[in-house]
């Protein structure tokens, strides 16, 4: 095993001869980029905290100074646009999670926000609540829009009469995709209950009938 301070050392050397990489295909990022030096340390610190956890799966997926290098330009290339702080808070949220070494696609992921941080349950506590919330569904004093709209794209009939065993992958699945679409930046809202009207039609008599339906001949002369 590598010293951790020489592979620091070594990293910043490697990931400085980056430097010029070409931005990944398909960002768009209106805000300033983050400043690379300081991408390239958070990188650093990743690599070396990811040595030490993933110590085996590490070696074996970086068995050569080749192939180090090239990871490290990989991963600048595709976490350059992504400020160094989060990069260090998925490093930990990975360590914290996964039992495996992570891809870049796997960093990316723990680089979004978690569900707690947008206030949206876990998919166990909104399927009860999905399953448990009174009629009109729409008036309920919802955890998070998302519970609401899962437990819709689920059908609340089904809900209420299937066991948990059957229902629950279902709303779990629908939640999770409008999980995604909070974290993608959509903003969900549940649709307005229409309000009762203040008076009620009451239906008509035959002879009003009669008599309106003679008024309506006399204004059309006919």
């Amino acid at each position: 095993m590598h010293d951790s301070n020489k592979l620091l050392e070594q990293a910043k050397r490697q990931l400085a001869s980056s430097k010029n990489t070409p931005t990944a295909a398909g960002q768009t990022n209106s805000e300033a980029p983050p400043d690379k030096n300081a991408v390239i340390d958070a990188l650093n610190q990743m690599f070396a905290e990811f040595e030490l956890v993933y110590h085996n799966q590490y070696n074996k997926a970086f068995s050569s100074p080749e192939k180090l290098r090239y990871a490290k330009k990989l991963w600048f290339s595709n976490l350059r646009h992504i400020s160094p702080d989060v990069i260090i808070n998925a490093t930990h949220r990975a360590i914290r999670e996964s039992e495996f070494l992570p891809t870049i696609k796997g960093i990316l992921k723990y680089c979004e926000p978690d569900n707690h941080e947008l206030g949206l349950p876990d998919s166990h506590t909104a399927y009860l609540e999905a399953c448990h919330a009174p009629q009109p569904k729409a008036e309920h004093a919802w955890s998070h829009p998302a519970v609401y709209h899962a437990g819709r794209a689920s059908d609340w009939f089904y809900l209420a009469s299937t066991s948990e065993h059957s229902a629950y992958p279902v709303f779990r699945k629908h939640y999770d995709d409008f999980c995604q679409r909070v974290k993608n930046g959509e903003e969900l809202t549940i649709p307005s209950q229409k309000a009762i009207p203040e008076t009620i039609t009451k239906p008509l008599t035959p002879a009003e009938q009669r008599e309106r339906m003679q008024k309506l001949r006399d204004e059309l002369d006919i």
